[in-house]
């Protein structure tokens, strides 16, 4: 064993001296000082391989939706390795560079052989160049001269050394000229055949193979005859070679060749121009569209605009989007890109506009989370005011006393006014934040009650969103507008209780927000949707969804110019209906379903609270389980009278015999002056025991005019007084600052002369109870 390891020992020193010997030879140094330096210099002057592309902008199936130029103005399309099928490869190496594949960037046996044949005849007659070589004079160009030659050898090395050999022949695709601004071979394919490098034939490949060697004098579409010789001269060289079958190039050699100049694909501009600018300096990006039905959807959006021209209604904009994936399948921004006159490079669907009422489902959809009301929840659409704040509903007509899913399905004002002041605006505020108003957010400080009809900024695109929310159950997911992204697992913005309920509603079809349309209403695809028509009649709304998809649609003007014939229902929703008869009609994929916590309870048609034993009229409601309101009924109640019913008493007042208990309607004071202005008939409380000396605390009347902590500049003009009572007032008393002016109808208005500065009004009603507003008169 010790005589092993002397040995070992013994061998390991000669190894290390013969080693030494070696590093110390000048042989040595003389073989590994090219290669040093080579190192070194590849360091000190990198080769900086970045081409400047054009952007594509690709379909989910891969077809081309759009094409841009490059940064220089030139057609460079960037060809992908799966692209470069392998008829493109052999083609393109045999004619080329046949040893591609085992050289490192230069053929020393081709270029001994041309260096000789130049020496020999005195010029520059064969260059020898490689693929790679080609791709380094492509990149930087210089003069033909041997100490270009030099440096391109050096470059075509680095080249070698950094890429590797399917990375150089795809440069070498992606650069190569074919006359003119157009350079690589997928921008020569898709330009002069109209189809991607993959798709292209044995002879099509073979032309485009041909023509970067001689751009000048094969130009296609020009001398295509010619070009048909040379390329038939190499398919036989291909022939002879052996590399495709004698029928493979009999059948490409009798293929006619109808290249021409084709302009580029430009299929849905404006998402092509947004996602050019979000992703700058990417190749290919590649969208979630469906190209043949963005092709359909802008073709259906530029008719329909077409038909409304007369109306002076030039434009529409239109987003299709996938529920299940929540993939945009169709991006419309608006009826013709082209159209400079109607701005029609103007993106519609994130151009900021007012939504008028479409933000109404959200709004109740938050009141069924909150335990505020259910969809039989009574509430009166009479004349409110709010605060100086007076809305009209759409017609201009009022219902009285309508259930909350009347109020959503007919699209009234008052009541959602009514919801939101209750709700507060900070609350729908937050909502609108969590799914991401960009508009909303900034103007978030100066946002109140009239931002549910239509007073805050929105796009087509936020709308759209939001409605995907409620085929959601009630998660609201980002839109993907890529192929690489997926499903996000959404956030909660209301509950899938609500969101069931808003579906129900919305699924209504007697409603006005039908089009008067015979044609529209007989072929309705079975949808729940939203209209919404802003102030001055400049922006039609009309948003709608099942189970597959979600649409948005805009009809209006960019100039943002009003139109009377224009909203919602009869010009903006026949375009939803056709978008959906055209890509779901008839969906297989079923209706909504309620969740467990849906219930059924019976409740009273006059409220729409629980039933108390008076509540002989009684229906069928939704509720939440634990959320929705438990309240008993009010809507009537027990008064003490006379037998005659003539007079009212109290608990103080009441005699100790020959009084009766009987039933009155306990009515708001808002609807009691609405029936009385309206002639509408109803049973009045008898008056009060005058009698009494008691003094009543709750109840007091209801100032609408003038509005408190207000300013007034009255020039040859009177100030109005109006009030709302309770059921049982018959007379109220005005005050001017204490000073008592009139005794009065609690319907009628009077008009009066208030003094200069601060001013105390004040409203007392028979029973005693009082209520004051302050105001300021101003003068000049």
């Amino acid at each position: 064993m010790w005589k092993a390891f002397k040995l070992m020992k013994e061998g390991g020193q000669k190894s290390s001296n013969v080693l030494k010997k070696w590093l110390r030879s000048s042989r040595f140094w003389l073989l590994i000082t090219p290669f040093l330096l080579f190192l070194l210099l590849d360091v000190a002057i990198p080769f900086k391989v970045s081409p400047r592309y054009s952007t594509l902008i690709a379909a989910s199936d891969g077809t081309i939706l759009h094409a841009f130029l490059n940064d220089d103005d030139k057609w460079r399309l960037y060809t992908e390795l799966e692209e470069i099928t392998p008829v493109l490869r052999q083609t393109i190496l045999q004619k080329e560079d046949r040893y591609f594949y085992y050289h490192p960037g230069f053929n020393p046996v081709a270029l001994g052989r041309a260096f000789l044949k130049n020496t020999a005849t005195g010029r520059r007659s064969s260059g020898a160049s490689t693929i790679t070589m080609q791709v380094v004079r492509l990149l930087e160009p210089r003069q033909r001269t041997y100490l270009s030659k030099t440096i391109e050898l050096f470059r075509a090395v680095q080249l070698e050394l950094h890429y590797s050999k399917d990375e150089i022949l795809q440069l070498y695709l992606n650069l190569i000229p074919y006359g003119g601004n157009i350079e690589g071979m997928k921008s020569a394919s898709l330009l002069y055949f109209g189809k991607l490098p993959q798709l292209l034939s044995l002879a099509e490949i073979t032309t485009l193979t041909i023509i970067p060697n001689r751009p000048s004098s094969l130009r296609l579409g020009q001398k295509n005859a010619f070009i048909v010789q040379e390329r038939n001269k190499w398919l036989r060289r291909f022939e002879k070679a052996a590399l495709f079958d004698k029928q493979v190039i009999d059948d490409a050699i009798n293929e006619p060749l109808t290249a021409y100049r084709r302009e580029a694909p430009k299929l849905a501009p404006h998402l092509a121009f947004r996602l050019k600018k979000e992703h700058k300096n990417t190749p290919i990006i590649r969208t979630t569209i469906l190209p043949t039905r963005q092709a359909l959807v802008e073709q259906m959006t530029q008719n329909y605009v077409n038909r409304l021209q007369s109306m002076d209604i030039h434009n529409a904009a239109v987003i299709v989007v996938n529920n299940e994936t929540m993939r945009v399948e169709a991006y419309v921004g608006s009826a013709d890109f082209n159209n400079p006159y109607d701005g029609g490079q103007v993106d519609g669907i994130r151009a900021v506009r007012s939504p008028g009422s479409t933000l109404k489902p959200l709004l109740y959809a938050i009141a069924f989370d909150k335990g505020m009301i259910t969809p039989k929840s009574a509430i009166n659409d009479v004349p409110t005011n709010f605060g100086g704040f007076e809305p009209e509903n759409f017609d201009r007509r009022f219902n009285g006393k309508v259930t909350i899913e009347f109020a959503l399905a007919n699209s009234l004002n008052i009541p959602a006014v009514k919801v939101l002041k209750e709700l507060t605006p900070s609350v729908l505020i937050g909502y609108l934040k969590k799914a991401d108003f960009q508009t909303v957010k900034k103007q978030s400080k100066d946002l109140g009650l009239s931002m549910i009809l239509g007073g805050c900024g929105v796009t087509l695109e936020e709308l759209t969103r939001l409605f995907t929310s409620f085929a959601n159950e009630g998660k609201i997911h980002g839109l993907n507008y890529s192929t690489d992204a997926k499903k996000s697992k959404g956030e909660v913005l209301v509950s899938p209780e609500s969101a069931y309920l808003i579906n129900g509603i919305l699924t209504q079809i007697t409603r006005p927000d039908l089009p008067n349309n015979f044609d529209n209403t007989y072929h309705l695809p079975r949808i729940a949707w939203k209209t919404g028509t802003s102030y001055g009649k400049k922006d039609a709304w009309s948003i709608g969804y099942n189970r597959r998809y979600t649409v948005g649609v805009w009809v209006g003007n960019f100039s943002g110019v009003g139109v009377p014939e224009l909203n919602g229902a009869n010009i903006a929703t026949p375009l939803l209906f056709d978008v959906f008869n055209a890509i779901d009609y008839n969906s297989p994929t079923g209706w909504f379903k309620p969740t467990t916590d849906i219930t059924r309870r019976k409740v009273c048609a006059e409220s729409g609270d629980l039933p108390a034993e008076f509540c002989t009229h009684q229906v069928l409601d939704y509720a939440i389980m634990g959320i929705s309101p438990t309240r008993k009924c009010q809507h009537s109640k027990w008064v003490l009278t006379d037998k005659n019913a003539e007079i009212s008493y109290c608990t103080q007042c009441l005699p100790d015999s020959g009084y009766v208990r009987k039933l009155y309607p306990n009515m708001a004071p808002e609807l009691i002056a609405y029936n009385e202005l309206n002639h509408i008939p109803f049973q009045r409380i008898p008056p009060h025991n005058p009698k009494c000396t008691r003094v009543f605390e709750v109840g007091a009347p209801v100032i609408t005019s003038p509005n408190d902590g207000s300013e007034y500049f009255l020039e040859n003009q009177e100030l109005q007084l109006a009030c709302q009572a309770s059921n049982d007032v018959r007379e109220v008393y005005w005050y001017i600052n204490d000073k008592l002016i009139q005794k009065a109808n609690p319907q009628a208005a009077l008009f009066v002369k208030p003094p200069v500065g601060k001013v105390k009004i004040s409203c007392s009603d028979d029973k005693g109870r009082n209520v004051d507003v302050f105001i300021k008169v101003l003068s000049r």
